[in-house]
């Protein structure tokens, strides 16, 4: 999955490319991935209600 998310490391948005669609432990949808700049953890929520692909 690609997605863009923020990295704090960088102080910027990265388009991150192999994200995978994770839950939190109260149920909410996210997509986590890789900064390919730095290799920091890059974590963006989805929206609820809305199906993700994974």
């Amino acid at each position: 999955m690609e997605f863009e998310g923020y990295c704090v490391k960088c102080h910027k948005k990265q388009q991150v490319k192999d994200g995978a669609v994770k839950e939190t432990t109260n149920g909410r949808q996210m997509a986590q991935g890789i900064c390919p700049e730095c290799g920091t953890k890059v974590t963006r929520f989805l929206p609820k209600g809305k199906e993700q692909a994974k």
